[in-house]
């Protein structure tokens, strides 16, 4: 038998049997990314603008990535000079880390750009410029801000231009409007790319308050064995927007509430609550888990679907005077598991509603027999309730009844409160987009959704998208139409709040 190499440290010591360093299993471990070449298809486009050009911006001059060089190609005819005057535009009205004039300087020379007009060869030309300055271990990442009908002509382009080795490629969503195009188009990008390459966009699951779902439950003892149908009666994932179209009419009208929010990230937050425990933190045992809970969702019934459209939408630019677009969507969802049998998920999403929130409620089930006085305010404002607080600034609330001080037993409905604004490392929170986009470069699927993932969420929304039921009107700056009451019977929509988030002084 061979000598026994391993370091000590490694060693268990009660066995003297070697095990694998925990830390290369850790998301992210210890690995660096190489430097790289980012191609930026809809480079002026208004992702671009509002996210991408900043996020690549900050980590180009941030420690944490190594060389970027950024190579923007786009419908519109400018020269370079002109792109980085474009770029230095939006990240000044949209960056959440603002520049030095040094650091815009630096990172301006980092920017090229190639109009579609010029071809696969001229693209190639300069994306090879960048990868030599880079050097020999200088790696492609396409990003694809295109509409999905635009992707089949960049693939070709990629393909004509030779940019499809040593490379991967992120595509935003919805991938795909139905279960046949899905496939169809899971099918193309398969002739040029390996699933492996692939990274289909969530910016929800890039959010500091995502991936607190995954340590609140699997690092604390305490809530981990309650995470099931006989502690939690029912959970809520409640994404309503206050603006409105934003004119993106031409994209909206044929996609609507339903392919827009639910199947791209309302039910992949769904997975996060609802999955089991992975072997490890690291990406193929997180999607098996998250495809496990797609596996086990139930087709969505049309009867336990609310579709609304906000009062003037028809008046809209660019939207048809009779049309069927549904701009707010709520509905029940069933998961056939062990764990979460006969629990419901109620999801909520729309357009021009009365406020823009973002969060995920647990509630969990009342104690089965109450042994305090009528009029001692148990039962009055409902369960007791875990809440997530999805939007940038992370807040994570218990609530609990708890008693009144004075004289008799008068309870009141209290709450625990956490922000990561309350934390020393406050300033080190990353914009979702930066998450991803280092993410992709370092190669890592955790927090993206594969082929198999997108193919069974749009199988269980077949019946849906066949008979969808006819919009409710509802005026604008409401909680969507009185029928979303119906759906959530006998319980209670969470928003509005009752409360307010404790803000730090």
């Amino acid at each position: 038998m061979p000598e026994n190499t391993t370091p000590d440290s490694a060693l268990h010591p009660a066995d003297n049997i070697a095990y694998p360093d925990p830390a290369a299993r850790r998301r992210g471990g210890t690995e660096k990314i190489a430097p790289h070449v980012i191609v930026l298809f809809g480079a002026t486009g208004d992702l671009a603008q509002r996210k991408l050009l900043p996020g690549l911006a900050y980590l180009s001059v941030s420690d944490l990535t190594p060389d970027i060089e950024v190579v923007g190609t786009s419908l519109e005819d400018m020269t370079t000079e002109q792109f980085r005057e474009f770029a230095k535009t939006a990240i000044d009205k949209y960056g959440t880390h603002k520049l030095s004039a040094e650091q815009w300087a630096e990172f301006s020379q980092r920017l090229h750009y190639v109009p579609s007009s010029a071809g696969p060869q001229a693209l190639a030309d300069v994306v090879h410029k960048a990868e030599f300055d880079l050097g020999p271990k200088a790696r492609l990442l396409h990003y694809l801000s295109v509409p999905p009908k635009a992707a089949s002509a960049v693939l070709t382009m990629l393909k004509d231009a030779g940019l499809v080795e040593n490379s991967r490629v992120v595509m935003e969503k919805p991938f795909g409007t139905d279960l046949a195009s899905a496939i169809a188009l899971n099918d193309e990008v398969h002739e040029t790319f390996d699933e492996s390459q692939i990274f289909r966009i969530d910016h929800f699951l890039g959010k500091e308050a995502a991936l607190n779902i995954l340590a609140f439950r699997f690092a604390n003892g305490l809530f981990e064995p309650i995470w099931n149908r006989n502690f939690i009666d029912h959970v809520q994932i409640d994404i309503p927007e206050s603006l409105g179209l934003d004119q993106r009419a031409s994209f909206y009208e044929p996609t609507g509430a339903y392919r827009d929010m639910v199947v791209t990230h309302l039910f992949q937050v769904l997975a996060f609550v609802a999955m089991e425990p992975p072997t490890a933190l690291e990406p193929k045992s997180i999607s098996e888990e998250k495809n496990k809970v797609f596996r086990s969702m139930e087709v969505i019934r049309p009867h336990e679907v609310v579709r609304g459209q906000y009062q003037g939408y028809r008046s809209e630019k660019g939207v048809a005077r009779d049309s069927d677009t549904e701009t707010f969507i709520a509905l029940r969802v069933r998961i056939d598991n062990w764990r979460w049998a006969g629990i419901p998920f109620y999801l909520r999403t729309g357009k021009k509603m009365a406020e823009g929130m973002r969060i995920i409620s647990i509630a969990f089930k009342e104690a089965p027999k109450s042994m305090f006085p009528a009029g001692s305010g148990v039962d009055a404002m409902g369960p007791d309730h875990l809440t997530f607080d999805l939007a940038d600034e992370a807040k994570i609330s218990l609530s609990f009844y708890g008693k009144r001080p004075g004289p008799g037993m008068k309870l009141d409905k209290l709450s625990m409160q956490f922000s990561t604004s309350e934390t020393d490392a406050a300033d080190d929170v990353l914009e979702a987009y930066e998450r991803l986009i280092m993410d992709a470069m370092r190669g890592d699927h955790t927090l993206f959704t594969s082929a198999e993932g997108i193919e069974s969420l749009w199988q269980v929304s077949q019946p849906l998208l066949d008979n969808p039921p006819p919009v409710k009107p509802y005026p604008q700056g409401t909680w969507g139409p009185n029928a979303v009451h119906q759906l959530i019977a006998p319980h209670a929509w969470r928003l509005p709040f009752e409360r307010v988030w404790r803000t730090k002084p």
